[in-house]
């Protein structure tokens, strides 16, 4: 039986160490401050809350106007964060894949972010792309499982995240499940 190796896609297949620099770039705002107010209500963004809304909002926490062009340039740049994958995340996708493994991804995103993902060259050899945008639900929520297991099929799933509770809500759900540290941990742990 095929396995399906599952991929979150934030701090998994794409760093988002530079966030600060690619999305805040001219802001002029302290890195603390800038992450704290791009976090706050990202909850709601993820489970495909409006953009307008939630840039708005994330202005106001920074202490700016809600200004359509700047939020506008904002989305467009926290999108294209999703456009490329590094050297050494395209090998691991292009290893898996040659292995003869199904790919899939599953990942709390936004709209824009998983729109970003779909038209990207990268994501052509997933089967099966799961954004909690587009169910209303994200991890590590139960029913999230549930439903990309249903959308994935009959078969083995295996599960890489960086975050520890979405990996255990994946265990919980049946699913071999794997703390991302890094391509090559990845690497070791498929290969089993």
């Amino acid at each position: 039986m095929t396995r399906t190796v599952v991929f979150d896609v934030g701090d998994v297949l794409v760093p988002t160490l530079s966030l600060h620099a690619v999305v805040g770039e001219g802001l002029g705002l302290p890195e603390a401050e800038f992450l704290s107010g791009f976090w706050s209500g990202r909850g709601a963004y993820d489970l495909g809350g409006a953009s307008s809304e939630y840039w708005a909002g994330v202005l106001r926490a920074w202490g700016r106007d809600a200004d359509a062009e700047l939020m506008a340039e904002l989305e467009r740049r926290d999108a294209h964060r999703w456009s490329v994958l590094p050297d050494e995340q395209a090998a691991l996708v292009a290893e898996r894949a040659a292995a003869g493994d199904r790919l899939a991804l599953l990942s709390n995103a936004p709209v824009p972010l998983a729109a970003a993902v779909r038209a990207a060259a990268w994501s052509e050899p997933f089967d099966v792309l799961v954004f909690s945008c587009d169910l209303g639900v994200g991890k590590p929520d139960p029913a999230l499982f549930a439903r990309a297991s249903a959308l994935l099929g009959p078969g083995e799933a295996v599960f890489l995240d960086d975050k520890a509770e979405n990996v255990e809500a994946a265990r919980v759900h049946g699913w071999e499940a794997h703390v991302w540290v890094g391509v090559e941990d990845a690497r070791e742990w498929l290969s089993r």
